[in-house]
């Protein structure tokens, strides 16, 4: 087990490494994070697939990325066992430190250990129920839970998992989940004890901040069943563990195709309404986007504007991370990445500057024409 975590003075000497990359680092959570992050949410869940991640990982931290995001539940915790793997070789090895980087896992699904076991429902009851761990109704649509004994053992097990004895983020993983069974009373008080566990664990110096990752829950309509209100749970953070709470950070969405964060104002800030990024923004919360390339989507096919409006790149995947690590309020553009020309093609985008907002805007704009 690595102690410590990423610290201000680690990720900025980490950035110091990087001159040749200009405007990649940003503050952040109060420390120094690289404009692109590397996710590790696809593949199949087989050694070939970790030793690609564990690669990948390796190349990502030595080239200039010092953000790591994953779950509990990516492919049964095996994305989590190959990030562990990957530090412990870098950090044995003394290529970085741990202070240097920046690890970010998720609980609220159910997670297999490795492999779909062969009677799922019965591992479920041994481990969950009859330990309570889990209670009667804690779990909606089959698969999700935040109840504070669960995530309680999740983090644990991700701890188990990445050799460390901090994780630096920790998120809620699409909390909207719940509200497909529960109503917004009960979704609130599930928030709010889930929110005094995990301060709890930052207490035990086992979490640096937590926050939640969603899907629709932030880009949705307010009359939604589904919409979540930054507003509305920072509220409910500072009520259950008062004003200096550790909710500082979020995940959601951002994309060419997905622009709701910067485009849509369905968030309430004093009073008035605001974009996701903009109430993030006023409500000192940092912003993760994840799915910068819609899982491979947006990799190639993108209309001639959008190299008009972000030249200077060959390739489409490059044009839309920059895209998203150019926007106004993000912090880190989220990356899956399991191979190494894949981290290498990415990382070029890095050592462009940001572009400034105008060219952002250009592309709204023809889309309005």
């Amino acid at each position: 087990m690595f102690a410590n975590r990423a610290t201000a003075e680690g990720t900025s000497a980490y950035a110091a490494h990087f001159t040749s990359m200009p405007g990649h680092f940003r503050a952040a959570l109060g420390l120094g994070v690289s404009s692109i992050g590397i996710g590790t949410y696809l593949g199949e869940p087989d050694e070939e697939t970790d030793r690609a991640y564990e690669a990948a990982i390796k190349a990502a931290l030595l080239g200039g990325i010092n953000l790591i995001d994953t779950a509990v539940n990516y492919r049964h915790q095996r994305s989590e066992r190959a990030i562990g793997k990957a530090l412990a070789e870098l950090i044995s090895g003394g290529k970085i430190r741990r202070e240097e980087v920046i690890v970010a896992t998720k609980g609220g699904y159910i997670a297999f250990d490795g492999s779909v076991p062969p009677n799922p429902r019965a591992l479920f009851n041994d481990q969950y129920l009859k330990t309570a761990i889990i209670g009667p109704g804690d779990v909606v649509e089959g698969s999700h839970c935040i109840a504070p004994r669960y995530l309680e053992a999740m983090v644990e097990t991700s701890l188990a998992n990445l050799g460390l004895e901090t994780i630096d983020i920790y998120y809620l993983h699409n909390p909207e989940s719940q509200l497909a069974s529960v109503d917004r009373a009960v979704f609130n008080a599930r928030m709010r004890a889930a929110f005094e566990m995990l301060e709890q664990k930052v207490a035990q110096g086992k979490i640096g901040v937590y926050g939640t990752a969603t899907w629709n829950g932030y880009r949705a309509d307010p009359r939604d069943r589904g919409y979540l209100s930054l507003d509305e749970l920072i509220r409910i953070a500072a009520e259950a563990c008062g004003k200096d709470h550790h909710f500082k950070v979020v995940q959601l969405p951002y994309n060419l195709a997905m622009p709701e964060a910067l485009a849509v104002s369905n968030q309430r800030v004093a009073g008035g309404q605001a974009t996701m990024l903009q109430a993030a923004a006023a409500m000192g919360v940092a912003v993760c986007a994840s799915a910068s390339l819609l899982q491979g989507r947006l990799a190639r096919g993108l209309p001639p504007i959008v190299g008009g409006a972000l030249s200077g790149f060959h390739s489409d995947a490059q044009r839309s991370v920059q895209f998203v690590r150019s926007t106004p309020g993000v912090d880190v553009a989220l990356v899956g990445m399991k191979s190494v020309e894949h981290v290498r093609e990415i990382l070029e985008t890095a050592k462009t500057p940001p572009a400034p907002f105008e060219s952002i805007l250009k592309l709204f704009r023809k889309a309005e024409a």
